[in-house]
């Protein structure tokens, strides 16, 4: 049995651990969804190949962060070969922690940012 972990002891995260979450968040997807999704999301600047995702993937459902799914779409709208993957609640956590951490780094940039701006005008 594992010993119990909390969300942050994975902070930061990996950005394609990040990434795989993120996609996750709102809809159970395949290993080929999550790869579009990601794509299509960064504008093509983030690329997650075949065999970083499916590393990744392994290694999210090892930690218990995702799970495989058993519900599926209809059999005329599916590949019997796909294998669907969701957040487990500790999966959901750990992706609120990180985007909580992003968003007080934000936070703090742009902060930092306006500063700079009003030392630059005077």
């Amino acid at each position: 049995m594992k010993k119990p972990r909390s969300p942050e002891s994975f902070l930061p995260l990996k950005p394609h651990w990040f990434h795989v979450l993120l996609s996750l968040a709102n809809q159970e997807q395949h290993g080929y969804g999550i790869m579009q999704e990601v794509l299509d999301r960064t504008g093509g600047r983030v690329r997650l190949w075949p065999a970083t995702l499916y590393g990744t993937l392994k290694r999210l459902i090892d930690e218990e962060i995702i799970e495989e799914s058993a519900s599926r779409p209809a059999p005329e709208l599916d590949d019997a070969r796909r294998r669907y993957y969701r957040l487990t609640r500790f999966g959901r956590r750990v992706l609120s922690a990180e985007s909580e951490r992003l968003e007080d780094l934000v936070r703090v940039i742009r902060a930092k940012r306006g500063i700079s701006e009003r030392e630059a005008e005077s």
